[in-house]
């Protein structure tokens, strides 16, 4: 059967600048850190896969002389991961408020997936509690249960890298062929298309500008039909899949190992709804 693999953080929700970056910022206040994030900067460090590489990011040596932190790598790495187990704990406490609400077709789509007999699953650098309370509240409970969760440090190398993405292709004993991803990065692209996987992206707060060259379509998100009413606005449809006002199961199917895709590419101007 089909296999539809989500990233999660930008994809299920767009957790990143009201999620992340406020949780990274308290944790670094809560420590003692002199250091806080603003949104701008912060843009640049989503571009680094996994919350614990970011914070080693901030590791030069004068921010280990400004913070007091130990010389020794090995303890270095027992700050970060400290850090990082703190940050989560804030993370997923704003995920279980409901603060931040999912993305518009994504428990649409996965449900059709599910009635369809397709293998679900999540494929993420974020750490796995974070994952798996991004994915309940997206989902919901029920449906999130049918989903495999591959996250976190569970392969050694993050997005863009292939690795996790081979890794679920490996454990789910799948054909990659018949399997489509649904990213929001370029990172997360170039990880899906490097295992093999066609990609669909779904841009996110902090991705819109990004290249996403090679994936099989590029909207604004899977969109909902009325009451919720979103539509799914086209940025690049390179195979001619003109999908309507909001991305339905059978566009998926049809991207089916159209890994790359190959084919015409409209203008990058052509942001056109459907």
């Amino acid at each position: 059967m089909p296999a539809l693999l989500f990233d999660c953080d930008g994809v299920l929700a767009d957790t990143e600048r009201d999620g992340h970056l406020p949780a990274f910022n308290r944790t670094f206040e809560e420590f003692g850190l002199p250091v806080r994030w603003s949104d701008a900067e912060y843009a640049r460090k989503v571009t680094i896969g996994g919350g614990k590489e970011r914070m080693r990011s901030l590791l030069t040596p004068d921010f280990i002389a400004e913070a007091g932190l130990p010389s020794d790598p090995a303890a270095l790495d027992e700050r970060v991961a400290a850090w990082h187990r703190r940050k989560t704990e804030i993370y997923t406490a704003v995920i279980g408020s409901g603060s931040i609400p999912p993305r518009p077709g994504v428990r649409r789509v996965a449900t059709a997936a599910h009635e369809a007999g397709w293998t679900l699953a999540v494929a993420s650098t974020s750490a796995e509690p974070s994952v798996r309370s991004v994915l309940e509240l997206a989902m919901g409970p029920e449906l999130a249960a049918h989903f495999s969760v591959f996250a976190g440090d569970v392969v050694p190398r993050k997005k863009p890298a292939p690795d996790i993405y081979a890794f679920a292709v490996d454990r789910l004993g799948l054909d990659a062929a018949r399997a489509v991803v649904v990213e929001d990065s370029r990172n997360g692209l170039l990880a899906a298309l490097g295992a093999g996987l066609a990609c669909v992206v779904t841009t996110s707060a902090y991705t819109g500008d990004e290249d996403f060259t090679g994936a099989s379509l590029v909207v604004t998100s899977l969109g909902d039909p009325p009451p919720e009413e979103t539509v799914a606005r086209v940025l690049s449809d390179p195979l001619g899949t003109a999908p309507g006002p909001w991305i339905e199961l059978a566009d998926l199917a049809g991207l089916l190992g159209t890994v790359g895709g190959a084919g015409r590419d409209p203008a990058p101007s052509d942001p056109r709804p459907h």
